[in-house]
């Protein structure tokens, strides 16, 4: 990213999002929040904040209500609440069954919720939390509500969206290149081992599993139906990925944020960009200062190669466990 992070350029004057829908997992609160409070300004006409706890996403919703802008430029927004723990499938299952029972269109779905945890812990699925909450619940929510973008796209004539939050750490963090996985080892059993645990680059080896679905999504869905892509928001000067930090590391964190970071409406529009403005061009890319970037090296390999179809597939089967439905996505 460098010392000083490029600007972010404002949102193409005339874009709208005027008669559309928007899901934003971790809306309640720093990039999502404020990704939430553009796409209002945007004129998106039914607004899902995905909250791990509805009193926060309530919360969220009040203080976007009561933000002057939005009260004066789109008023009659639906805003709503959902409530969704991404540490546990049950909770993502429920959520998508929710979506796809109760919202007739889906425009754009945003998995911007996630964490990071230096300890090893392991959420309620079994699978290290990391990665439970970064990758897997959102691929869940993903394909159960693919159907709906799909329907919804060709409703519209337009594609629909799906952008996850990345992240440019995993092009110097990824561990994999210094302890790829080993002869006989699952992608999945291999995050989960506590010895391949690195506190300091697991956040890395999430955002690489990220780009990783992204790029195996778009060779199975056409860019016609629904444009896939992650990007980076850049070092924000925004705590709450910091909370599970021990105290020493957030002072740390905070001094470096404030010195080089990017603010949280550079940010949201980085978001903005990769979920609303950019074309096919960007499906199945990782985009970087609203450029789209190459990502990780090792994904270009055939080791690269390799892992993708495999973290594919083994997530693939490990979601129909919850849905047998979902096995269709397997890839040859």
């Amino acid at each position: 990213m460098g010392i000083v992070q490029p600007a972010i350029p404002p949102t193409p004057s005339g874009t709208t999002l005027v008669g559309q829908t928007v899901i934003v997992t971790g809306g309640n609160a720093g990039i999502g929040f404020e990704a939430c409070r553009q796409l209002l300004l945007l004129g998106v006409s039914r607004l899902i904040v995905a909250s791990r706890t509805v009193s926060n996403g309530q919360l969220a919703v009040s203080a976007l209500r009561a933000d002057g802008d939005v009260a004066r430029q789109n008023p009659a927004a639906q805003l709503l609440v959902f409530q969704l723990d991404l540490a546990d499938y049950a909770s993502g299952l429920g959520f998508a069954q929710r979506v796809n029972k109760e919202v007739p269109e889906l425009d754009i779905l945003i998995n911007n919720g996630g964490q990071v945890e230096l300890r090893f812990e392991t959420a309620p699925t079994g699978h290290e939390k990391n990665m439970q909450v970064n990758c897997y619940t959102h691929m869940l929510i993903t394909l159960e509500l693919l159907p709906l973008l799909r329907a919804t796209a060709r409703l519209r004539g337009a594609p629909s969206r799906v952008t996850f939050t990345g992240s440019i750490t995993q092009v110097f963090q990824e561990t994999l290149t210094k302890a790829p996985i080993g002869p006989g080892e699952s992608v999945l059993g291999h995050w989960d081992d506590p010895k391949h645990f690195s506190s300091l680059f697991r956040y890395a080896d999430t955002k690489l599993c990220v780009s990783a679905y992204c790029r195996k999504l778009a060779q199975l869905v056409s860019a016609d139906e629904v444009i896939v892509n992650d990007f980076c928001p850049g070092l924000v000067r925004n705590k709450g990925l910091d909370r599970n930090l021990n105290p020493a590391m957030q002072v740390l964190m905070q001094c470096v944020r404030q010195l080089i970071g990017r603010s949280i409406p550079d940010a949201a529009r980085a978001l903005v960009y990769a979920a609303v403005v950019v074309g096919k061009e960007a499906h199945g890319t990782f985009l970087n200062n609203n450029q789209v970037h190459p990502g990780a090296a090792i994904l270009d390999t055939p080791e690269g190669n390799k892992f993708t179809d495999d973290l594919w597939n083994e997530t693939v089967m490990d979601l129909a466990k919850m849905d047998p439905a979902l096995s269709t996505y397997v890839a040859a």
